[in-house]
């Protein structure tokens, strides 16, 4: 089985400067990102950059990528739900410019959002990169030539035979919501997933903000929480030059 958790970190995409999940000094991973972004760049704009297009037209702000993908969605994740439970307002989530200045807190050790804890497992990262792939094609069917120019795009990145496969199988076959649902057991799993979903994509369509609430509805999370996160992500996520 392939390292979910890396996967996940390659599509969200990396900038240089960041640091893995993984093990190793952070100056040889900022090194090897910096080498990657030159050599091939769509590794550092992230494997959602070839599934949705033109559509990547925002980037993280500031540090919110640079601890790396799976952190983001840890850390995004930790921060509106521990601003939900504390009663504040969602008008009150860190603003881009703070997002900027400020690293992303990642949660305490004992937190079930932490990096290390049971629940963050491999095979709930992988459910994590379906709901990403499932988010990105939410505005729209993807058909057979698009799957192709999508998996030529994707085999430059070199992320394995089995973890290519993967996504191809994906891309493929029809969204299953129930199975998506089900493999998140606890709240703070169903606050990873709506936050990871929410990364991927903006609720720019109609389509894209219908699957968003049918999500929201089928976690059953609360609508104070789901506002949390959606304000939270908004402010990490900042309009590029290109958008």
């Amino acid at each position: 089985m392939f390292d979910a958790k890396k996967l996940l970190d390659q599509f969200l995409g990396a900038q240089a400067g960041g640091r893995s999940t993984g093990s190793g000094p952070s100056k040889d991973w900022a090194g090897q990102i910096t080498d990657i972004a030159r050599n091939n760049p769509l590794k550092t704009a992230g494997i959602a950059a070839a599934i949705l297009g033109t559509k990547t037209g925002r980037k993280f702000a500031g540090n919110a990528v640079t601890i790396g993908g799976i952190a983001a969605v840890a850390g995004l994740g930790y921060l509106a739900y521990r601003n939900y439970q504390s009663g504040q307002s969602p008008q009150a989530a860190p603003q881009p410019d703070a997002m900027a200045r400020e690293p992303i807190a990642l949660p305490p050790p004992d937190s079930a959002f932490s990096l290390q804890s049971p629940q963050l497992s491999n095979d709930f990262a992988l459910t994590l990169v379906k709901a990403m792939i499932a988010a990105a094609r939410a505005d729209g069917h993807i058909d057979q030539a698009e799957r192709a120019n999508i998996m030529e795009k994707i085999h430059a990145v070199d992320l394995g035979a089995e973890a290519e496969a993967f996504i191809a199988e994906e891309l493929a076959n029809p969204v299953d919501l129930d199975d998506l649902v089900a493999a998140a057991r606890t709240e703070e799993q169903r606050v990873e997933l709506y936050t990871a979903t929410r990364l991927t994509i903006d609720p720019d369509t109609r389509a894209e903000r219908g699957y968003l609430d049918l999500l929201a509805g089928r976690l059953n999370l609360p609508d104070a929480l789901i506002d949390h996160i959606d304000a939270t992500v908004s402010a990490a996520k900042v309009a590029s030059p290109a958008a």
